[in-house]
């Protein structure tokens, strides 16, 4: 791996997305929200989104230019159609117009249909926890089946990650996981690579379960099994359904609609935000999730054992020292975003 400054590997990203058609406004948005990601250490949801958004945009799959389409709006609640439009430029607006109305109602609630692929939940945290709110996203993609239901062969459900981030008197709350024992970026990245998959974390479409990750791109496909794995994946078939319920079902939109099969990777999303102040107070919701974290982290551990860490303080101390110091990406994030940078004639970051 290579540190990069963070504000170049921002221009850099910023100026591909511009010869690519977008505004600066959007341009920047999609740059920040992946560098955001790279930086907290979600290495396949971050710059490795690059590549796949800048296709999509030459194709069409995404719009560069219009604006979502407002189906529903009760102050309190909303739902938008992206109609297609890139998915962090529609997550920002989203989040932006929530933390304008959570002031006053408290609780602020969004589904967004139609939204080209969001990448990684934990990106759109930060703005969120400075603010001074809770906020839970979750998103699905209609068009996608990789995860098995607990017993089953099948593919049924999308990776569907869930993310949860509060802010605390320290290193806030925060976590941004898959309700699949690994995502499908990571299957991905081990067989590009031909490696194993650490654990034996996926079936194949024998119901065989194995570690060989080619087994998610066979015909017919196999699949990741749900979290909690062979024993206990019931319970990860169980948060499945109810990620596909709060993003598709009260979105109004997803697998039972024919079109859907034919939205790429385009997400259905769920987003609240949540005011303490509108409930305990701010001060208090942080005296208790500051208890938990305490609780937590002062856990006794067997001899040589590293310490219990709070969800969130590697992700954030992460994100700090890489802000000072350098992004260290993955070696193959550049490798691929580099025919792009010629074809637009963009010039390639160096490292530090």
């Amino acid at each position: 791996m290579s540190l990069y400054a963070m504000q170049e590997l921002h221009h850099f990203a910023t100026e591909l997305f511009e010869k690519a058609g977008l505004e600066n406004r959007q341009a920047q948005s999609l740059s920040r929200i992946f560098i955001e990601a790279d930086l907290m250490g979600f290495s396949t949801h971050g710059l490795h989104r690059v590549a796949s958004n800048l296709a999509w945009l030459e194709s069409g799959e995404s719009r560069r230019e219009g604006d979502h389409i407002v189906l529903h709006d009760s102050q309190s609640t909303f739902n938008w159609d992206a109609d297609f439009l890139p998915g962090p430029w529609i997550m920002q607006c989203a989040i932006n117009d929530m933390l304008g109305r959570v002031k006053d109602c408290g609780v602020v609630t969004a589904t967004i249909r139609r939204s080209q692929h969001i990448a990684c939940l934990a990106a759109y945290l930060p703005q969120i926890i400075e603010a001074g709110c809770l906020g839970l996203l979750t998103c699905s993609t209609p068009s996608e089946n990789t995860v098995c239901m607990h017993g089953g062969i099948d593919p049924v459900f999308s990776a569907n990650p869930i993310a949860l981030g509060a802010p605390t008197d320290d290193t806030p709350l925060l976590f941004d996981m898959s309700m699949s024992v690994t995502a499908g970026g990571y299957v991905a990245r081990a067989n590009r690579e031909g490696k194993l998959m650490p654990e034996a974390c996926l079936k194949d479409n024998q119901g065989r379960i194995t570690n060989q990750p080619d087994v998610l791109f066979t015909e017919p496909p196999g699949s990741i099994l749900p979290i909690g794995g062979a024993t206990h994946g019931y319970k990860g078939s169980a948060l499945s359904i109810l990620t596909e319920v709060l993003s598709m079902a009260l979105g109004g939109y997803g697998r039972a609609d024919e079109a859907s099969k034919h939205d790429g990777e385009s997400n259905s999303v769920f987003i609240q935000l949540i005011n303490p102040q509108a409930f305990g107070g701010l001060e208090g919701f942080k005296r208790q999730v500051g208890v938990l974290r305490d609780l937590c982290e002062s856990s006794n551990v067997v001899d040589g054992d590293p310490a219990v860490r709070f969800p969130g303080r590697r992700a954030w101390q992460l994100r700090e020292q890489q802000r000072l110091n350098g992004v260290d990406l993955y070696p193959s994030i550049l490798l691929d975003i580099q025919p792009w940078a010629e074809k637009l004639n963009v010039t390639m970051p160096k490292p530090l």
